[in-house]
């Protein structure tokens, strides 16, 4: 048998947990919504291309300062 609180008829329980499912709601709607806001920014970036060239830009200084040394190790073995 459930006990209740005055005329109100509510249920008893812990004072600390009223609200808990609206905090729990709030959270998970806040993490979803920042999930999909990464997703789409990072859509954005594949579609633009931007990944893309930064890539290119990284990968031709990269070549660059390794392909002198790498061209004698070769020759020079």
């Amino acid at each position: 048998m459930e006990c209740h609180i005055g005329r109100h008829k509510q249920p008893l329980g812990k004072r600390g947990e009223r609200g808990q499912s609206t905090v729990e709601f709030a959270v998970v709607t806040a993490g979803f919504l920042a999930a999909s806001v990464a997703l789409a920014a990072l859509w954005h970036a594949f579609g633009d291309g931007l990944l893309v060239e930064h890539a290119l830009a990284v990968a031709s200084h990269h070549i660059q300062a390794v392909a002198p040394v790498t061209v004698a190790d070769i020759f020079f073995y």
